[in-house]
């Protein structure tokens, strides 16, 4: 046994040199290029070495079957139907595939990217208004592998009116990691999306967090993508409306998206971490509210 627990731990260690004691943020801007160019040959090539190494790759889930661009795959389409969403009034459903990571109350303002790793709202979440409202709340981890469907939708009806991005590092985000990096989270290229609810007493903020080889999210509101070139504003005006289980925009690679919800909502009971999830199932419950009701045009447009 304790020599199992041993070769895990060495396991670990090379995993942790392996993916972050390397020149970060020059291999993620290389595999951005890399991952944007249109050969067909290339990419089916990238694709298989990447299946020795992702086991769970569900290709046959998506709408095509074959990719241009390594980028391509990364950000790929499902086949309708594959996600339905819970249309529960009280549910706010998740917003992506994942593995739920830490998740529970938020002690005071006080949150735990893992065990004996804490941070504080303020540091992740820079706005003091958006902090605040989080105090006492709930929050669930929720880590997109680089196998997984890397678009995220809307968990609720709601209504975004700015994007705060927030430049950083790009660590890597698994388990490892979390363990060994003290507020990785706060550390990394992220961006807040405060999610205005029809409903006074309610509050949902999703803090998408970037990750090494592709730190890039597209918001489908927004014309740029946000990622290490990225020179403009930190805030970013913008009025869009979602229905829930709209599609919102996309990782180009495996990474993170933290879930805040204010301190009347609770965890659904199957919601523990280390389980997986898919877009669109039941992540929080509250008390049912009122769904906005005015008109949702297509935020995508």
């Amino acid at each position: 046994m304790k020599a199992n627990v041993q070769a895990l731990t060495k396991q670990e260690q090379l995993n942790f040199l392996l993916t972050n004691r390397i020149p970060r943020r020059w291999l993620t801007l290389f595999m951005g290029w890399f991952s944007q160019i249109h050969s067909p040959l290339l990419t089916q090539l990238s694709i298989k070495i990447w299946q020795l190494f992702a086991e769970d790759l569900r290709l046959q889930d998506a709408k095509k079957q074959s990719f241009n661009s390594l980028g391509e795959c990364f950000t790929r389409q499902l086949k309708d139907g594959l996600r339905p969403i819970d249309q529960r009034a009280e549910i706010i459903s998740s917003p992506c595939d994942a593995i739920v990571g830490a998740c529970g109350r938020v002690e005071g303002s006080k949150v735990f990217q893992a065990k004996g790793f804490p941070y504080d709202l303020s540091e992740l979440i820079p706005d003091a208004r958006i902090a605040q409202q989080y105090r006492n709340g709930l929050f669930v981890t929720l880590r997109l592998k680089s196998s997984m469907y890397h678009r995220f939708h809307a968990p609720v009806d709601c209504q975004v009116k700015q994007v705060n991005y927030i430049s950083g590092d790009t660590w890597n985000v698994n388990p490892i990691a979390l363990k060994r990096v003290e507020k990785l989270f706060c550390l990394n290229e992220r961006a807040v999306v405060e999610l205005k609810l029809d409903t006074p007493q309610a509050s949902i903020t999703l803090v998408p967090v970037a990750a090494i080889l592709v730190a890039s999210m597209k918001f489908h509101f927004l014309p740029q993508v946000l990622d290490l070139r990225y020179k403009g504003a930190n805030i970013i005006s913008c009025d869009a409306r979602f229905q829930k289980g709209q599609e919102m925009g996309y990782f180009q690679h495996g990474s993170t998206i933290i879930v805040f919800a204010s301190e009347h909502y609770q965890l659904c009971a199957d919601i523990e971490e280390g389980r997986p999830i898919k877009m669109g199932q039941a992540l929080l419950q509250g008390h049912p509210f009122e769904h906005v009701t005015s008109s949702m045009p297509d935020a995508a447009a």
